[in-house]
C-alpha cells in the first residue's frame, strides 16, 4: 500500500512539474500579427541585470506591461519588449509564457 501511494504521489508531481514547464503556443502568423501591434504600441522596459529572461521567469513587480488587443492571440496576454525581443506575460500570474525573437 505505501509503494502504490509513493507511486501516485510522484506521478502526482511530476504532471504538476510538466504542466508547469509547458509553454504558449504561438504560430507564426500570430507571431507577425503581436510583431506589428507591438510595434505600433511598444512598451521597452530594461532588464535588469540580476534577472535571466527565461520562460517561467517572473516579471519583477516594477515593470508595467501592456495588454495586447483582444483579436491578437485567442488568450489574453501581456507584453513588454526587453532585449530587442516581445515577452508575453500571463497577467495573473507575471510568468513569462512565450518569447518572440527579433
Amino acid at each position: 500500500m505505501i509503494f502504490r501511494n509513493t507511486i501516485a504521489i510522484t506521478i502526482l508531481l511530476a504532471g504538476t512539474a510538466i504542466a508547469a514547464a509547458q509553454t504558449v503556443v504561438v504560430t507564426p502568423e500570430q507571431e507577425t500579427v503581436v510583431r506589428e501591434y507591438v510595434t505600433t504600441n511598444p512598451v521597452v522596459v530594461e532588464r535588469p541585470s540580476n534577472f535571466e529572461l527565461v520562460i517561467g521567469a517572473i516579471i519583477p513587480d516594477v515593470f508595467k506591461p501592456g495588454a495586447l488587443a483582444d483579436n491578437t492571440l485567442p488568450n489574453k496576454y501581456q507584453y513588454v519588449q526587453m532585449d530587442g525581443r516581445t515577452v508575453l506575460i500571463d497577467p495573473q500570474t507575471r510568468k513569462v509564457v512565450h518569447i518572440i525573437e527579433r
